[in-house]
């Protein structure tokens, strides 16, 4: 503790940083800080020239003491044992950091522990103890034990509270936030004047199991409730005090659980206590308390409810069945006798009774029944129909109406029947009054059976606060928001099915089976925690196949992955037929090189790549003696290299033109059967370098390409280059062929088997194959010929074209056409003639009209410009007077 408090005050930090600093780097593993921490803890104890941690001041000042020092110095120390504290807990707060043995062996012995005391008082006999074993397991296991509204495991030293009644395990601040938000939620809709008047309960995330809001837990207890804080002890199962759990079996039966503080339910109760069967007619004998209930399977005997026979089944619990026997039994009234159940002896026949009643006037109506009839109904005082007045009449007449007003209150509920008093129901309210609609938003006069809604439509956010009302005409008391919530729960496999609401979602409900490999060891985690949790551990042997060639593994426990590699001897058969001494090998690591090139010199080396591939046996060392591949000498050779060898040696062995010998050097010679020489040559041996000077076959021109040979040369086989006939392709043919056919033969060897290039006089291509010759005349190609008005067309062949032998003349409707088309251009043209002359004369006439109003134009302007004389202006003036005046005198 001491040197985890040293390492952790020494830290290379600034004279101005605080102590949430210094904490902070006290509480990270040793290993988290690195070279510097190191460094510093290998300085020295606190207080030495060397730790820059109490070297506050300059070292000018530091020859002073200071008054605060001591305190600082004890606050430092302080937060450096709570942050050593706090890192030795985080150790043991899980047992996944354990070592795997170590930590199995000491939960068996936690386990036979706990269930000491119950097992002591069942002979050894723990079958009663699964479920709780499996709470136990999944409470050592790492990351099994989750809380479902956080979804994080729950660790050694963290409060914890249990549901009584699904025993699942949350963390203490997560169900208190869980039972403040759900209390929130349940009474926000309410007014002020409702809230605090009814104790709402919260739910249990998982089981729904309600608990009163005065039993939101405050404080963190052990599974029995004894103990508050119950201290971290890894020889217990965590989160347990040790003791014993004393709490009360269900169903109760005035015993307490004898194992110690545990997670789960308590099993079942382990007394042995002297009963009876549930008919009492057995002895009483000794059995568990849990199954004291027994059966003798002796008859029951007990008297049925029908009185008339007892029970027959075995001895069973509670009360007895109804009587399975059929008899004849009666009606009510007595007049139908039928098979019945003996169970139900009273039964209700379908008849009326019929009865005369003691009016004698009237029968009586009433269906099967026990007992008188009665007084006629009509018997007594009556009333009207409306109530207001009544008659003493008999029973065979009817009562009259009074005449008065009915003053019924009619289905409205505030107004009156305004008919005289009648028979039969009243009438529908058909008073105009003024209503308000639902919302109280709009009003109308309308008749009082009729309701009133408006087409307003509510905006209030529901209790979900997210979606409107919507509803027409809403009062304001909105219904809850129909729709699904469908957000993703916290375990990303599932939506929220609960209806829209506000807040966070319920914790997904399912669990998932997470399991090893085999299948066969399974424990159960909350459903999203699967992808974190590790598999359980198995204790079964691996049932995989042999991944090598033999045909049974070695021994080892179910796994994940590739099984461990084989190290049985290898035993496989070589080549040579021997066995292979070595181990197994078919999946050895063989370092891969060569896979990373380093980019420069400043990069680090890789550590080495290691493959798992199949290796080839080793090379077989046994000795075998081998002869030489000329059959000179014998040597002994290891098996792997006993292959025939070279002795270096000349062949000697007489060539096939029987002249020379083989100069190789030793090699291998294929011995003929139908030779009985040994040392005649092989096929493998050299051949007779000279040259052939046998005379060829008839019309060859090639020389024999052989050395020396006994016997006939071999045909001719060289490719002469021949041009085809007609003169385009290049074709080889073999000496032999072409030299051995005939005419016919010759020609279809030169012919290139494709389409003569040549063109006939008509100008089509020749469809003969490659030919010798001149190319016939006789076209064979199919061509259109069509008349002179190119209507009509037919195909003949070129040849009977170029002969002169066919031709094809215009019919009479070829003619009608030609002339009506004739026809059809003349008019055209003469519209067309018209059409130009109507455009020209409109152009004259247009222009004509444009020269016109130049003119008159050109008048004015010569009146308007020509300036008039003194005397032209007044002559008129002047004569006047002077002509009246000679007048006069005249």
């Amino acid at each position: 503790m001491e040197a985890q408090w040293r390492q952790g005050g020494r830290g290379r930090g600034r004279p101005g940083d605080g102590l949430a600093a210094r904490s902070g780097a006290a509480a990270r593993p040793p290993a988290a800080r690195g070279r510097g921490g190191a460094r510093a803890a290998a300085a020295g104890p606190i207080g030495d020239g060397a730790s820059g941690e109490c070297r506050v001041s300059p070292p000018t000042r530091a020859a002073g003491p200071r008054a605060g020092e001591p305190a600082k110095f004890d606050e430092i120390k302080k937060a450096n044992q709570a942050a050593a504290k706090k890192l030795v807990e985080e150790q043991l707060s899980s047992s996944s950091e354990d070592d795997d043995e170590d930590a199995e062996a000491k939960q068996g012995k936690i386990l036979d522990k706990t269930f000491t005391i119950y097992t002591s008082q069942t002979d050894g006999d723990a079958s009663e103890l699964e479920r709780t074993r499996q709470y136990m397991n999944e409470a050592f296991q790492s990351g099994a034990m989750t809380c479902l509204i956080c979804i994080a495991s729950v660790k050694r030293n963290q409060a914890v509270w249990s549901c009584c009644g699904c025993f699942c395990i949350f963390h203490l601040v997560c169900i208190q936030k869980w039972a403040k938000d759900s209390l929130f939620l349940v009474s926000s809709p309410l007014t002020d004047d409702d809230f605090g008047k009814k104790d709402y309960p919260w739910p249990c995330p998982k089981c729904r199991f309600e608990y009163k809001r005065s039993e939101t837990p405050s404080r963190y207890y052990c599974y029995c409730g004894k103990v508050e804080n119950p201290a971290v002890d890894p020889w217990l199962v965590p989160h347990s005090c040790g003791q014993i759990c004393e709490r009360e079996f269900k169903p109760s039966c005035g015993h307490k659980c004898l194992l110690l503080c545990h997670p789960g339910p308590c099993p079942p109760c382990p007394k042995m206590v002297t009963t009876t069967c549930h008919c009492k007619k057995a002895k009483a004998v000794p059995r568990r308390c849990s199954a004291k209930e027994w059966s003798c399977r002796l008859p029951c005997g007990r008297t049925l409810l029908c009185g008339q026979h007892v029970c027959e089944n075995p001895c069973h619990a509670g009360d007895c069945q109804p009587c399975p026997r059929v008899s004849k039994q009666q009606c009510i009234c007595g007049r139908q006798t039928a098979e019945r159940l003996c169970a139900s002896p009273q039964w209700q026949c379908d008849q009326v009774c019929g009865k005369c009643l003691p009016c004698g006037n009237h029968t009586c109506e009433r269906v099967c029944h026990a007992g008188p009839c009665g007084d006629c109904p009509r018997s007594g005082k009556r009333s009207c129909p409306c109530g207001k007045t009544k008659f003493t009449l008999p029973c065979t007449e009817d009562v009259p109406t009074c005449g008065d007003s009915c003053d019924k209150v009619l289905e409205c509920g505030i107004h009156k029947c305004s008919q005289r008093c009648h028979r039969g129901p009243c009438e529908i309210c058909r008073q105009e009054v003024e209503k308000q609609c639902r919302c109280g938003k709009h009003t109308k006069r309308m008749p009082c059976h009729k309701p009133y809604l408006c087409e307003t439509k509510c905006t209030k956010i529901r209790d979900c606060q997210k979606h409107q009302c919507r509803r027409k005409c809403c009062s304001g008391n909105c219904p809850p928001c129909d729709q699904v919530c469908g957000r993703t729960l916290g375990c990303r496999n599932h939506k929220c099915p609960s209806g829209c609401h506000r807040g966070s979602c319920n914790p997904c409900p399912e669990t998932v089976d997470v399991k090893c490999n085999c299948g066969k060891t399974v424990i159960k985690v909350p459903c999203g925690r699967e992808r974190t949790i590790k598999p359980p551990k198995c204790k079964q042997l691996c049932s995989r196949p042999p991944t090598c060639h033999h045909p049974t593994q070695e021994k080892h426990y179910c796994h994940f992955g590739r099984c461990p590699p084989c190290r049985q001897p290898c035993r496989k058969t070589l080549t040579c037929g021997h066995l292979c001494p070595v181990s197994c090998h078919d999946e050895a690591l063989v370092k891969q090189t060569g896979s990373h090139q380093s980019a420069g010199p400043w990069e680090q080396p890789s550590e080495p790549a290691f493959i798992q591939t199949a290796l080839p046996c080793p090379p077989c060392e046994v000795p075998i003696p081998v002869e030489c591949l000329g059959q000179h000498e014998v040597s002994p050779l290891p098996c792997h290299s006993a292959n025939p060898y070279s002795c270096k040696r000349f062949c000697g062995r007489l060539l096939d033109c029987q002249n020379h010998t083989c100069m190789k050097e030793c090699h291998r010679v294929t011995k003929s059967n139908s030779s009985a020489d040994g040392k005649k040559a092989g096929p493998e041996c050299s051949q007779c370098e000279e040259e052939c000077t046998k005379p060829r076959p008839a019309g060859c021109p090639h020389r024999c390409v052989l050395p020396c040979h006994p016997g006939d040369c071999p045909s001719c086989l060289q490719m002469l280059k021949i041009k085809c006939h007609c003169k385009l392709s290049v074709l080889y043919i073999e000496c032999l062929k072409l030299t051995c056919a005939d005419v016919k033969e010759k020609e279809l060897l030169i012919s290139c088997r494709n389409q003569c290039p040549k063109e006939l006089p008509c100008g089509h291509r020749c469809k003969e194959i490659c030919h010798s010759g001149s190319c016939p005349l006789n076209c064979s190609q199919k061509v259109k010929l069509r008349c002179l008005c190119k209507r009509l067309k037919k195909e003949v062949q070129c040849s009977k074209i170029q002969e002169g032998q066919v031709s094809l003349e215009c019919d009479a409707l070829c003619k009608e056409m030609k002339r009506k088309a004739y026809e059809i251009k003349e008019a055209e043209a003469k519209a067309a003639l018209e059409e130009e002359k109507r455009r020209q004369q409109a152009e004259l006439e247009a222009f004509e009209n444009r020269l016109k109003g130049r003119r008159k134009n050109k008048r004015r302007k010569d009146e308007v410009e020509v300036e008039q004389s003194s005397w032209q202006k007044y002559k008129n003036f002047i004569m006047l007077p002077v002509f009246g005046v000679a007048v006069v005198m005249v």
